[in-house]
C-alpha cells in the first residue's frame, strides 16, 4: 500500500509530467488554431479549451480526440502545488522561484474562474437612446410578457436550452404551459408557398412564414438565426403553437385567460439598476483617407438616486468600469450613428494581472540574486589573483 501511495506521489510531482503537460499544452494551441478557421474564436474556447475533454464528430460519431484544456490546466496546477509540498523548501536564495510559482499557480487559477464566471454581452446605441440593458452574444431566452397592465410589464424569461430539450415548462406566473414542439439553432424563415405547405404553427405569424433549419455556422461575419414551435397549452381555451425566431422583428400579441400576452425569441438581456445614453459617437479618420484612426462613444451614466450621474468617453483601450461590468469600444453601424459596445462581467479579471506582476517580481529577484552571488564571486576570484 506504501509503494502505491509513493508511486502516486511521486506522478504527480515529477517534472516528466510537467513537460508532458506543457507539450500537450503547446499541441493544444497548436490544433485550436488550425480549427479556429472552421469554429470562430468562441467556438474553439469552448471546444478545446473550456473543457475537459476534446470531442470531435467522426463520420457521425462523437469521439474524444485530446484532453482540453481544462484537464491540462488542472492537472498542470495539481502537479505545482504538489511538487511544492513535496520536494520544495523555502529559502531566501530560492524566493524569486517561489514567487514565479506563485504566479503562475494564480494565472492558472484566474483562467480557470474567467471561464467559470466571465460573461459577454453586448450593447447597442443610437444617438439620443437610453437604455439599461445589455444581450448576450451566444444565448437566447424565449421571453412571455404581460402586457395588460399599460403601465408595468411581468415578464417571464425561459432559456433557450429548455427549448432545445423539448421541454415542457409550467411557470407560476403562466395560465399556460409551455411546450417546445421543435428547435432549431439555425435557420431562415421563408414565406409559406401558395400550395399551403405545411407547418406546425397554428396561431400567429407562424401561418404565413416558415422556419427552415440550417448548419450551425461559426464564421465571424455571420450569425446563427435559432427559430422554434412552442405550444402555449392552457386547461381551457390553448393559445395555440407559435412560430418564434431571432429573425422576427416585433414579438407576436395574443389573448389568454383574460390577460394580454407577447411572445418572442430573443438575445438574453441583463438588466442593470443603472442607464446609458450614448450623446455622441465619433469616427475619426486620417486626413484624406477612408483609414480609421479613432472611433469613441460619449456616453451618459445615469443611476436612481443620482449619486453617479456622469458622462464618460469611451474608446479603444479606454473602457468604462462600472458596477462590476467592463464597457469597451467594440463596433459601430448605421452609417457612425449607432455604437456597439462589448460588456464584460468578470468577477476575477484582477487576477491575470496581479498573477503577473508576481511572476515579472520572482524573476526579476531570482536575476538580481544570480547577478549579485557571480558578482560576489567575480570579486573574490579577482582578489585571490591579485594576492597571488
Amino acid at each position: 500500500m506504501k509503494t502505491v501511495l509513493r508511486d502516486f506521489r511521486d506522478f504527480f510531482v515529477s517534472l516528466q509530467l510537467t513537460v508532458a503537460l506543457l507539450v500537450f499544452g503547446m499541441l493544444l494551441v497548436f490544433a485550436a488554431t488550425l480549427d479556429q478557421t472552421n469554429l470562430g474564436i468562441w467556438g474553439i474556447q469552448q471546444k478545446w479549451f473550456r473543457t475537459f475533454i476534446v470531442w470531435q464528430d467522426i463520420r457521425g460519431i462523437s469521439l474524444p480526440v485530446f484532453p482540453g484544456g481544462y484537464f491540462i490546466g488542472g492537472l498542470l496546477l495539481i502537479n505545482l502545488l504538489a511538487a511544492h509540498i513535496a520536494r520544495f523548501k523555502f529559502t531566501w536564495r530560492k524566493v524569486g522561484i517561489f514567487l514565479t510559482h506563485v504566479g503562475l499557480i494564480l494565472l492558472l487559477i484566474g483562467e480557470l474562474l474567467s471561464g467559470l464566471w466571465q460573461e459577454d454581452f453586448h450593447l447597442r446605441l443610437n444617438e439620443g437612446e437610453t437604455r439599461n440593458y445589455a444581450e448576450s452574444f451566444h444565448h437566447n431566452e424565449l421571453v412571455v410578457t404581460d402586457v395588460t397592465d399599460e403601465k408595468f410589464d411581468e415578464v417571464v424569461a425561459i432559456p433557450e436550452e429548455f427549448l432545445a430539450r423539448h421541454t415542457s415548462v409550467q411557470h407560476p406566473r403562466l395560465p399556460f404551459r409551455v411546450i417546445a414542439k421543435a428547435h432549431y439553432p439555425n435557420s431562415f424563415l421563408q414565406s409559406r408557398k401558395p400550395d399551403g405547405s405545411p407547418t406546425l404553427a397554428t396561431t400567429g405569424l407562424g401561418r404565413e412564414v416558415v422556419a427552415v433549419p440550417q448548419p450551425i455556422t461559426y464564421k465571424t461575419d455571420e450569425a446563427n438565426m435559432p427559430s422554434a414551435y412552442v405550444e402555449l397549452a392552457a386547461a381551457d381555451a390553448s393559445p395555440g403553437i407559435f412560430l418564434v425566431s431571432t429573425g422576427l422583428v416585433a414579438p407576436q400579441r395574443f389573448d389568454s385567460g383574460g390577460r394580454t400576452w407577447k411572445i418572442a425569441l430573443r438575445a438574453k438581456r441583463i438588466y442593470e439598476p443603472f442607464s446609458l445614453t450614448l450623446l455622441k459617437f465619433s469616427h475619426d479618420r486620417y486626413a484624406g483617407t477612408e483609414i480609421p484612426k479613432n472611433f469613441s462613444s460619449r456616453i451618459k451614466l445615469t443611476t436612481p438616486d443620482g449619486r453617479d450621474d456622469r458622462e464618460v468617453l469611451v474608446y479603444m483601450n479606454n473602457p468604462l468600469r462600472y458596477a462590476g461590468l467592463t464597457f469597451y469600444q467594440s463596433g459601430f453601424a448605421n452609417n457612425d450613428r449607432t455604437t456597439i459596445l462589448q460588456v464584460v462581467r468578470n468577477p476575477s479579471w484582477l487576477l491575470p494581472y496581479v498573477a503577473c506582476a508576481i511572476m515579472t517580481v520572482g524573476l526579476c529577484v531570482q536575476f538580481c540574486l544570480h547577478l549579485f552571488a557571480f558578482v560576489k564571486k567575480r570579486r573574490a576570484s579577482l582578489s585571490a589573483s591579485a594576492v597571488a
